[in-house]
């Protein structure tokens, strides 16, 4: 029996996307009507026969899970990027279900109940889970997206921001303001993302043959979320912070020590949604269009669904400086 035709053949065939075959062949609205019957035509042609569905509620069920760990009450980067994924999603006539997980259940490798109890049809993990977990996760899902983060070796889905090159340019700017001494705060080990921004930093130090000094590189937070900043005594003039939420307790603990940002040290932050601009001094950041990444977890959701035997894919988003008030010229 020859290989059966994808979504991905007939798009390479009409030199369009999977989504747009995707919704050419389902009729829904998006496509002109020539390249739509130009699609059809080509389907039949190439023998395509489209995946058997189900008719459950659940269908058009996708679940997003993020840790707990990661949902400040009061907002958060995930916060946003979930409501954007709403809003995308219901476009599309999908809806989502989310579910926080818990330290102890990521341990024990409990799943979700969006899971057990079959509520949905893909699987969206937002936000740094184990490995174990994952895989776990993956032998229970017929599929699934990791966005914001990474794990090399698992044949999954992702979508993330370009960590490195933010990470770069914003310790570069620290350093075109004058400095030299530039710590960097976040758990390297905590996710990908943070050792991404972390290796960008080291490479604008190192470029610039400057030193990176263990004594300046502090955690924000271990297993069970943020903790308190051990500061040395002997401080940097400017630090990078791995997001902006680690960013706006810096500098509240810094104000417990005496120090305001930026007249006593520099800080910069990752992320750049609502916190980095309501908090005084506005935090001068890397920007991450919260709306791109979840339209592409969109069409990346949809694609998968629509062909479950495509390629795996990763996509990279890069975001770029945004300059406020928490760091200045020495």
């Amino acid at each position: 029996m020859g290989k059966s035709v994808t979504l991905s053949d007939i798009a390479k065939a009409c030199n369009t996307s999977n989504v747009t075959v995707s919704k050419a062949l389902t009729d829904k609205k998006g496509v002109s009507d020539e390249l739509r019957i130009k699609i059809k035509q080509i389907a039949k042609q190439m023998g395509y026969e489209p995946p058997k569905t189900t008719t459950s509620k659940n269908s058009r069920m996708i679940g997003v899970i993020i840790p707990k760990k990661f949902m400040n009450p009061n907002g958060s980067f995930y916060w946003s990027l979930y409501n954007h994924l709403v809003d995308y999603f219901k476009q599309e006539d999908y809806f989502c279900i989310m579910e926080t997980i818990l330290q102890d259940d990521e341990d024990n490798l409990v799943m979700p109940k969006l899971i057990t109890d079959s509520s949905i049809s893909m699987l969206i993990s937002l936000g740094q889970l184990s490995e174990d977990y994952v895989r776990e996760l993956k032998n229970n899902v017929s599929s699934m997206i990791l966005l914001d983060y990474y794990i090399p070796g698992l044949d999954i889905d992702s979508i993330n921001t370009n960590g490195y090159g933010g990470g770069y340019d914003i310790t570069r700017y620290l350093i075109e303001l004058g400095h030299k001494k530039i710590g960097f705060i976040g758990n390297v080990k905590a996710t990908s993302s943070i050792f991404d921004r972390y290796m960008g930093y080291r490479k604008a130090m190192y470029e610039y043959d400057l030193e990176v000094e263990s004594k300046w590189t502090l955690d924000d937070r271990d297993q069970n979320g943020p903790i308190d900043i051990a500061f040395p005594d002997e401080m940097p003039t400017a630090f990078v912070c791995n997001c902006d939420d680690t960013a706006y307790i810096t500098i509240r603990q810094l104000e417990k020590l005496g120090l305001t940002v930026p007249d006593d040290i520099s800080l910069v932050g990752y992320d750049n949604y609502l916190i980095s601009d309501i908090f005084k001094p506005a935090i001068t950041t890397i920007d991450v269009d919260h709306e791109k990444i979840a339209r592409e977890a969109v069409k990346m959701t949809l694609m998968r669904i629509s062909d479950p035997s495509s390629p795996t894919t990763s996509i990279m988003i890069s975001g770029k400086l945004i300059v406020k008030d928490s760091a200045k010229k020495i």
